[in-house]
C-alpha cells in the first residue's frame, strides 16, 4: 500500500557491499576483465552513453557532459551534440530540465530567466538525480518481473518526485509464514470432473456455489468463500474453477501518485467488471504480533495489516516488507476492487487466501484501489472493524478524496 512507502536470497533490496556498476567501473579503470560481471576484452574499452549530466554552448556549438556506462564519473567528457546518437536520452534531458524549471516557477511564483548557454548547477544536479532514479527504477522493474510467477507484466514509473525503489521491500508470490506458523494443510481430496462447470465439483463438496460464470467472472456475493480446484483434482489447468491460482493476467504499473499517497497501482489494460485482478500476499503473523506492529505502523502513518478473520481472528497478513503488487495498492472509501476469501490447497479456514476482484469495469490508466476496512465477509461496519485486534489503534487520516470518504483508514 502506498500510504507510505520478504527475506529471500536475491531479493531486490538485499544489501550489497559493492554494486555491479561500481565493480564494472573499477575493472575498466584498472584495465581488468571479468566475465562474471560482463567485462571482456572485446568490450573493455567500449563507450556507451548512460545519461547526460550537463549542457553548455561554446562558440555557438552545443555540448553535453556525458556519463559513460560502466565507467567512473572521473571519465565523464563534454561531447558536441553532433557526435551524440542517443535521441531518447537527449529528449529525457530536455524534459527533465523543463520539469525542474516549471517546478521552480510554481514554487517561487515568478518568471525565471533561462540561461540558454549553460545550466545552473541546481538544474544539472536535478537532471543527474532523475537519470539515476530512472536507471534504478528500470532495474527494480526488471527484478520484479524476474521474481513474479504470473502472466501480467509489472511496470514502474515516477514522474512526480525523486523517490526511488523502496529500500526495505521484498517481492513474494505467496504467503510467507512467520516462525511458528504452518501453512502446510493440503487438500485431502480432489474432484474427478471432466467438466467442473457442470458437475459436482470442489465448491459443492464444501457446501458453496461455484464462484465463476463462463466468462471467468465472479458471480457470488461478497462474503461468500471461493473454493477452487486443487492439486489433487484431475481437471487440467484450463479448468473454469482455476482462476485465482493462475495469478494476475493484466499488465499493471506501480506509479508515484501526485496526491501525497506515495506509490499506487494502475492498470495498463481494460479490466472487465467482476474479474480477478490480484492476490493480497505478505507475511502471515499472529494477531498478537499484528497488534504490536500496528502500533509502530500507526506512528509512521502507514497501513499494511489485513486480518484473516473469515472464521476466527488468529492470524493477520502483514505486507509491509514482504508482498507483491498489492503492497502498493492504495485505499479508497469508494474502491474498484472487492475482497474475497479463497481456498485452494490449504483448506484451513483460519488461513484463507485473499483475492481482489473488480467491482466494475476499470479502464486502462485508472488507479486500482480497495477499502482497507473491507473484510472477506464484505462487512465494513464499525462493529466489524472494532472486533479486529489489528485495527484497535490510533486513527490514520484517509486521503482517498472520494465523495463518500469516511475520513480515516481505520
Amino acid at each position: 500500500m502506498a500510504a507510505a512507502g520478504a527475506e529471500a536470497p536475491g531479493a531486490w533490496c538485499v544489501p550489497c557491499l559493492v554494486s555491479l556498476d561500481t565493480l564494472q567501473e573499477l575493472c575498466r579503470k584498472e584495465k581488468l576483465t571479468c566475465k562474471s560481471i560482463g567485462i571482456t576484452k572485446r568490450n573493455l574499452n567500449n563507450y556507451e552513453v548512460e545519461y547526460l549530466c550537463d549542457y553548455k554552448v561554446v562558440k555557438d556549438m552545443e555540448y553535453y557532459l556525458v556519463k559513460w556506462k560502466g565507467w567512473p564519473d572521473s571519465t565523464n567528457t563534454w561531447e558536441p551534440l553532433q557526435n551524440l546518437k542517443c535521441p531518447l536520452l537527449l529528449q529525457q534531458f530536455s524534459n527533465d530540465k523543463h520539469n525542474y524549471l516549471s517546478q521552480v516557477k510554481k514554487r517561487k511564483a515568478i518568471t525565471l530567466k533561462e540561461n540558454h548557454r549553460a545550466l545552473k548547477p541546481a538544474v544539472a544536479e536535478y537532471i543527474v538525480k532523475k537519470a539515476k532514479q530512472r536507471i534504478a527504477l528500470q532495474r527494480w522493474q526488471d527484478e520484479l518481473n524476474r521474481r513474479k510467477t504470473h502472466k501480467g507484466m509489472i511496470f514502474v514509473e515516477n514522474t512526480v518526485d525523486l523517490e526511488g525503489p523502496p529500500s526495505d521491500f521484498y517481492y513474494i508470490n505467496e504467503y510467507k509464514p512467520a516462525p511458528g506458523i504452518s501453512l502446510v494443510n493440503e487438500a485431502t481430496f480432489g474432484c474427478s470432473c471432466t467438466d467442473c462447470f457442470f458437475e459436482k465439483c470442489c465448491p459443492a463438496e464444501a457446501g458453496v456455489l461455484l464462484a465463476y460464470n463462463k466468462n471467468q467472472q465472479i458471480k457470488i456475493p461478497p462474503g461468500t468463500p471461493i473454493y477452487e480446484c486443487n492439486s489433487r483434482c484431475q481437471c487440467g489447468p484450463d479448468c473454469p474453477n482455476r482462476i485465482v491460482q493462475k495469478g494476475t493476467q493484466y499488465s499493471l504499473c506501480i506509479f508515484r501518485t501526485s496526491n501525497g499517497c506515495g506509490w499506487g497501482v494502475k492498470t495498463l489494460v481494460k479490466i472487465k467488471r467482476m474479474s480477478f485482478v490480484m492476490e493480497y500476499v505478505g507475511e502471515v503473523i499472529t494477531s498478537e504480533e499484528a497488534e504490536r506492529r500496528g502500533q509502530l505502523y500507526d506512528n509512521k502513518g502507514i497501513t499494511y495489516l489485513f486480518d484473516l478473520d473469515y472464521e476466527s481472528d488468529e492470524f493477520t497478513v502483514d505486507a509491509a516488507r514482504y508482498g507483491n503488487v498489492s503492497h502498493f495498492v492504495n485505499h479508497s472509501c469508494d474502491p474498484n476492487l472487492q475482497v474475497f476469501n479463497v481456498f485452494i490447497d490449504n483448506l484451513d479456514t483460519r488461513l484463507p487466501r485473499i483475492a481482489l476482484f473488480s467491482t466494475r469495469t476499470i479502464n486502462a490508466g485508472e488507479e486500482l484501489t480497495f477499502d482497507y476496512q473491507m473484510k472477506g465477509s464484505g462487512d465494513v461496519s464499525s462493529d466489524s472493524i472494532d472486533h479486529s485486534p489489528a485495527k484497535k489503534r490510533a486513527r490514520t487520516v484517509c486521503k482517498c478524496g472520494a465523495v463518500t470518504c469516511r475520513g480515516y483508514l481505520n
